[in-house]
């Protein structure tokens, strides 16, 4: 908290957004600053829709025996118009030894609160939802530095493919990556370290088809299926696999991020396609969008050995790769 004085900190902040992690950060973060200039702040929480006009003037009042104070407002959205105007009356001129710390949705509800509170002047947090998978690989990434390491974004693209979206777990698998090894993060090493937890996403198996590793491919369907992974979205991964390759190949050369905006989909999946198609020609595309096409049917349609029929499609994709087909 070096550099925190009481100048520098904001009176107000509005916590705007419905992710929590962020959320809950926010105001720890705004807890802490405080704390390193007065160790005794005094910190009190209250849900803004059981909150009375009059339990506001106490809480804001000046204390008879001094010290800071941390007001937490959460579900500001649900503010009353009385309170939310008694509020707004407060901000334009904050008490010098209180921090509001006001937490809104960031919706339609209670919009005009959240940009009255804006208007005067409050410092806004942002907390809403990361979308798509470029803001995820920015958080994953600032995790790691945060915490002193380095993380590449092909590094941060398998954390997701092995933890999930949900930021929580992508926070404590980060914190994790950090405590057991020297900080650098590569793919090689969110791969070494989740072993097992990768490998039960279709997608694995596909992208191992489509650079022809074999072995590679059966070891990650194989334990997808051993921990009760479903067939199905991995005969959809690997379909999707061979399509977007297909679709990336015949787009000619260019930039991933100049052609993301003409095929539809993030660079990163057009960069990945790039380097995996090196090494198939247009006929062996069409002969595996069809080995794809027949392992959809098969595994949708419920065929016998479900198992058996993403196994003969790995060896089949494969070998459409290699120009033969078996």
């Amino acid at each position: 908290m070096g550099g925190v004085t009481p100048a520098s900190l904001a009176p107000i902040l509005l916590v705007l957004g419905d992710e929590e992690l962020l959320a809950t950060r926010a105001v720890a973060q705004a807890v802490a600053e405080t704390r390193a200039i007065d160790p005794d702040v005094d910190v009190r929480e209250y849900q803004a829709g059981s909150l009375t006009v009059g339990e506001i003037a106490e809480m804001i009042s000046p204390s008879l025996f001094g010290g800071r104070r941390v007001l937490v407002l959460r579900s500001g959205q649900d503010a009353r118009k009385d309170l939310a105007a008694a509020l707004l009356a407060y901000a334009k001129d904050p008490e010098p030894d209180v921090r509001l710390v006001v937490l809104h949705l960031g919706g339609a509800k209670g919009k005009a609160f959240a940009d009255g509170l804006r208007a005067a002047g409050a410092q806004v947090v942002p907390a809403a939802k990361l979308k798509g998978d470029r803001e995820r690989v920015a958080f994953v990434r600032d995790e790691i530095r945060r915490a002193g390491g380095r993380c590449t974004d092909d590094a941060a693209h398998a954390l997701l493919a092995a933890v999930g979206n949900d930021l929580r777990e992508l926070a404590a698998a980060c914190s994790q990556l950090m405590a057991d090894t020297d900080g650098r993060i590569g793919a090689d090493t969110v791969a070494r370290y989740y072993r097992g937890r990768a490998e039960v996403s279709g997608f694995t198996v596909a992208d191992a088809v489509m650079v022809g590793d074999v072995p590679a491919a059966l070891e990650a369907l194989r334990w997808a299926l051993h921990v009760g992974v479903d067939p199905v979205p991995i005969a959809d991964a690997i379909a999707d696999g061979v399509r977007t390759v297909a679709r990336v190949a015949s787009a000619g050369r260019g930039s991933p991020y100049q052609l993301a905006s003409s095929l539809g989909m993030p660079g990163w999946k057009i960069e990945r396609a790039q380097r995996q198609a090196r090494g198939w020609t247009p006929e062996g595309l069409v002969l595996a969008m069809r080995v794809a096409a027949e392992c959809n049917a098969a595994v949708k349609g419920g065929a016998d050995d479900r198992a058996y029929a993403l196994e003969r499609a790995v060896f089949s994709v494969a070998a459409a790769r290699q120009g033969s087909a078996r």
